[in-house]
Formats: C-alpha cells, sequence, structure tokens
C-alpha cells in the first residue's frame, strides 16, 4: 500500500488514516525498516480502515442488465442474459467477447457474475505467477483472492500471495506489475530500495504501472 512518509521531532512512530489515505508519523532517526516493520505489524487494521473510507465515496454501483459493457483485460466484455440454471458461457473468441449470463432469477445476476469473474481472474492469477516466479529466483507461492476495496495484492512468506480478483478488469500489463511487487516480497518484505531493484529488474516501468493502477483504481466497476 502507498504511504505518505513525514519525519518530526517525535519519540514514536504514528499512523493516521482519512480521506487522504495512509499517512505515517516517525521520529527523525527511524528507519524505513522501522517504519515498515510497524506497517507489517498493523497491516490488517490498516486495510481495514482503508477500505471504510474508501466505502464512504465508493462510485455508483452499475446494474447488472443486458448489454452492459465491462473492462475486462485489455478489451470490453458485453454482458448478456438469459434463463438458466444460475451458470454462465464464456465467449471469448467473438468479434466482440460476451459472458452470458443463465440466471434462475435477476437477483442472482452480482453472485454469479462475480463468481465467473474470479474463476476467471485465478486462472489468469495462476498463469502469471508461474510465468514471474522463476525470473525472481522463488518458489511459485499459494494463491488466494481478495476482494478488498484499496488493496490490489498482499504477501506472506507462509501463506502465499493474495491478489484481488478486481483486477481482471485492468490491462494485463497492469496484472503482471502486481504479481511482479507481490512476488518481489517474498525476497524483500519491505519497500526499499532493494525491494524495488528487484522489481526494476522484471518491469522497468513499474513507476508508471503504479501511476496509472491509482488512476484505474477509481473507476473499478462495481455492482
Amino acid at each position: 500500500m502507498s504511504y505518505v512518509l513525514r519525519r518530526a521531532r517525535r519519540r514514536t512512530i504514528g499512523l493516521s488514516i482519512d480521506h487522504r489515505g495512509l499517512r505515517v508519523g516517525a521520529p527523525t532517526r527511524a528507519s524505513l525498516d522501522d517504519v515498515e516493520a510497524l506497517l507489517l505489524q498493523h497491516g490488517e487494521w490498516v486495510g481495514k480502515k482503508l477500505d471504510e473510507w474508501a466505502g464512504r465515496r465508493a462510485p455508483q454501483a452499475l446494474a447488472i442488465a443486458e448489454g452492459l459493457q465491462l473492462p475486462l483485460l485489455d478489451d470490453s466484455l458485453r454482458i448478456r442474459l438469459a434463463l438458466g440454471a444460475n451458470r454462465c458461457v464464456w465467449n471469448l473468441q467473438a468479434a466482440e467477447p460476451t459472458l452470458t449470463l443463465c440466471l434462475r432469477t435477476a437477483a442472482d445476476a452480482p453472485r454469479v457474475l462475480e463468481k465467473a469473474l474470479r474463476e476467471k481472474a485465478r486462472e489468469l492469477f495462476g498463469e502469471r505467477l508461474t510465468a514471474y516466479a522463476p525470473l525472481l529466483g522463488v518458489e511459485l507461492p499459494r494463491l488466494s483472492l481478495s476482494a478488498a476495496r484499496t488493496r490490489w495484492g498482499s504477501c506472506n512468506p507462509r501463506t502465499g500471495v493474495r491478489l484481488n480478483w478486481r483486477l481482471i478488469h485492468f490491462p494485463l500489463a497492469i496484472v503482471d506489475y502486481v504479481v511482479v511487487h507481490e512476488l518481489a516480497h517474498l525476497l524483500e518484505m519491505n519497500h526499499g530500495p532493494r525491494f524495488w531493484a528487484l522489481v526494476a529488474r522484471l518491469y522497468p516501468t513499474h513507476r508508471a504501472a503504479r501511476q496509472q493502477l491509482k488512476q484505474l483504481a477509481a473507476d473499478c466497476p462495481r455492482w
């Protein structure tokens, strides 16, 4: 997660979260490792508070209707509705990629759509982790999905990598940036110079990707 670090004449490291995001106040002599160790220690609390603030300014929810278009990687996906047993049919080879939701009732649409996109996201993320892990010299980590509003990925050497399934709405290059970012944390659990050197080795344009991710996040579809 990104944060603003301010150093001052103080004795302890403090965290504050509001509509501007996460801010860290640290003593002048505190090292970056000390700061990020505290962030890791309180990571769950920070994530929860960031999600709460994001929810207060969340964009209006989409209505899932015939013809709805959603971004899907580097393309656009058109949603079709039909009667059925709450299953979905993908057609990504057509000139206009489509996903048909075969629904018992209209109220089932959000759940069926999310399930379909989660499955597609898990498949894609697994492929990208498999491609990048050997390049960093790390073992393929366990993959799990998250649905946080503000966190696109997280990493724990014991439990593996968690990726937000909504990344499926973003270009593949952005997915790859997040994948590389989290894999690099298997070697460096911080955001220090050695960490960014690892990221840059596989993703030289990581600064531009990070900025693009922030911009895309503001318009990420929700329903």
